[in-house]
């Protein structure tokens, strides 16, 4: 941590908050957000729309190792300013409810800063809305419905359902074990998920090896860091684009190295056959997968149980949005339909509820991301389809900037109000 000085030239209206108050609230509602998931964009909106509450100018940039405070008095013409490192987010969309209700609680003039700072420490304290068990639903739920989705058959979804739970499993021993073996998840998952997909393939020759494993990882897959990452870029987020858009890459890589060294472990024991998979499952039962696969989103990612019904409504209607968009004219255009109703949507009913629009617009944006592709094209390119594999990697990017262009022209439609 370190501190300087920095120049800035005019001022809000004057103080209603004491500064050395409202600078210890301002970096303690900072973090918090910071570590439960909020985008860099929607952080330093609401910081600043804090700042300007409490009768100063802010001047906030969040990135995911480090956020930059800076306020200024009323009464000077220099900024104070502070710059505090920071681990990496992980996104708790019930913590940052959570931590939105105590800030709605201020503004509304319920609660004082006095007594919301206990308030937001204990929110760490807190125990998930979901179980253990129902976390693991929530991935088998994600990766059966994805799995039928992108066009396996009823026996690949089966066994992606007994690797989500290996998978789950694995989550939770690193987590145990610690940093090293966080770092290593991406590839141990998809390193047991591809051998056990390769051995069981020995005997169920037509099971689809790469759709497997990809819905077996599916959660983990990093698509929403590089969706975030490249929208970040272009929205002149430098430091925090290129951040999450590396860590995102790197994951993605070691989740294919993992897969290949899986499947080559199991092909030195057993005989790997090349054939056809089986046939796609009928669309007629999506009626039944698909709200299983948002229900698993938004078990996986800790949302309030009273707002899962809003999220998997949300999540609903954008993917109406894609599918209309891509019977107008290609999936691009439907995935930026989609992304265009989720945040008009979502910025609709927090301006409704007063809860964080992040809440429903996440799981819904995650449905929408284009990992997946990303991980096709680097398979495609690992096992000698390079013009294949090269196109559909670089797809991933394109599928990216039209999410990020929807969520920029959803945000002009309707205009979110300064929460998480």
């Amino acid at each position: 941590m370190k501190s300087s000085e920095k120049d800035l030239k005019g001022f809000v209206t004057s103080p209603k908050v004491p500064f050395d108050d409202a600078w210890n609230f301002l970096m303690k509602v900072g973090l918090a957000a910071h570590k439960y998931g909020s985008t860099s964009g929607r952080l330093e909106f609401l910081l600043k729309s804090l700042a300007k509450d409490f009768g100063y100018n802010g001047k906030f940039k969040s990135t995911p190792v480090e956020i930059r405070f800076g306020l200024l008095k009323a009464s000077e013409i220099q900024m104070r300013e502070e710059i505090v490192a920071t681990q990496p987010p992980s996104i708790d969309l019930d913590k940052l409810a959570r931590l939105g209700d105590v800030l709605n609680e201020i503004k509304a003039g319920y609660l004082s800063l006095n007594d919301a700072e206990p308030r937001i420490d204990a929110i760490d304290q807190i125990p998930p809305p979901w179980n253990n068990f129902a976390s693991m639903l929530g991935y088998v739920f994600s990766g059966f419905g994805f799995a039928l989705l992108l066009g396996a058959g009823w026996i690949d979804s089966l066994f992606v359902s007994v690797f989500s739970i290996i998978v789950f499993g694995i989550v939770q021993l690193s987590v145990r074990f610690g940093t090293a073996a966080i770092n290593w998840m991406p590839l141990t998952t998809a390193l047991v998920s591809g051998f056990l997909a390769a051995l069981i393939k020995h005997w169920i020759p037509e099971l689809n090896l790469v759709l497997v494993i990809l819905c077996s990882v599916i959660i983990l897959l990093p698509g929403y860091s590089i969706s975030l990452g490249t929208g970040e870029l272009v929205t002149k987020h430098m430091k925090s684009g290129l951040y999450n858009l590396k860590t995102g890459l790197i994951a993605l890589v070691k989740q294919i190295a993992g897969a290949i060294i899986g499947v080559r472990i199991a092909s030195f024991l057993v005989t790997i056959s090349a054939v056809a998979p089986q046939a796609p499952v009928d669309q007629k039962w999506m009626i039944l997968y698909f709200p299983l696969l948002l229900i698993g989103l938004a078990l996986a990612f800790q949302v309030p149980r009273k707002d899962l019904p809003w999220s998997v409504l949300v999540s609903a209607i954008a993917y109406l949005g894609v599918l209309g968009g891509s019977s107008i004219m290609n999936a691009n255009l439907g995935n930026l339909l989609g992304t265009i109703v989720a945040v008009i949507v979502g910025n609709f009913w927090s301006r409704k509820t007063g809860r964080p629009a992040s809440i429903v617009v996440i799981p819904a944006i995650l449905l929408l991301v284009g990992g997946t592709i990303g991980f096709r094209g680097l398979a495609n390119m690992a096992s000698g389809n390079m013009e294949l594999g090269v196109q559909q990697f670089f797809q991933m990017f394109i599928v990216a900037l039209t999410i990020m262009l929807g969520v920029l022209i959803g945000f002009f439609i309707v205009k979110p109000k300064p929460n998480l």
